[in-house]
Order: structure tokens, then C-alpha cells, then sequence
């Protein structure tokens, strides 16, 4: 079975209208799957490093919400710890918040 990288292949041909089915091959799209578009592995390769690099320059923030070990808790459990630092008078680095965040990015670090 041959499965073709898609994303990679419509990034390294952005002007042209193609299709890209696993199994058949890469056509003009206007031909009915009769013209077979040749393609450049070098620049599909090329794609899917920056798409990689892409991604990886933004895993930290999916590790922030919802992949990472430490993640930020709920709107509303944010505006409970938000609102008893005000009453504390931890409106600074020390209260429940602040600390909070301050793990979230410190076990997700941005890149």
C-alpha cells in the first residue's frame, strides 16, 4: 500500500491544483486521473521539515493545555485561585495563581 504524505505534498506544490490519492498516484486535478503529476521527493522532503520544525516550535503550547504532565486547570478553577488571592492580598509571585502558572511553564517550557 502506498500512502503519500499529503500535507507535505500540497506544501511543496501550493500553486498547483493537485490530487493525492494513497494507493493511485498524484494527478493534475482537472484530468480525471488521467495526468500524472510528476513531483520533486527532494521538495516534498523539504516540506515536511518545515512542517516538522512548525510543529515542534509550537508542541509547548498543546504541552500547556492538554498533552503536558502539568497543565493550566479550567477558566473558572484560574478565576477561583485569581479571586482568593485578591481577598489574601496575593496579588503578586506568591499567590495561588501566579505559582500555578509558574509551574505550567517552567515543566512546558517555549522553545
Amino acid at each position: 500500500m502506498t500512502l503519500y504524505d499529503h500535507n507535505a505534498i500540497h506544501r511543496a506544490y501550493p500553486n498547483d491544483f493537485i490530487e493525492v490519492i494513497d494507493d493511485v498516484g498524484i494527478f493534475k486535478a482537472d484530468t480525471n486521473q488521467t495526468e500524472k503529476f510528476i513531483v520533486d521527493q527532494s521538495k516534498i522532503d523539504a516540506a515536511r521539515t518545515e512542517i516538522n520544525t512548525e510543529i515542534a516550535a509550537n508542541k509547548y503550547k498543546t504541552d500547556r493545555t492538554i498533552n503536558g504532565s502539568t497543565t493550566y486547570a479550567s477558566f473558572g478553577d484560574q478565576l477561583d485561585m485569581l479571586y482568593k488571592d485578591i481577598v489574601a492580598g496575593k496579588l503578586d509571585t506568591t499567590g495561588t495563581w501566579a505559582t500555578h502558572i509558574k509551574e505550567v511553564k517552567d515543566a512546558n517550557p517555549k522553545p
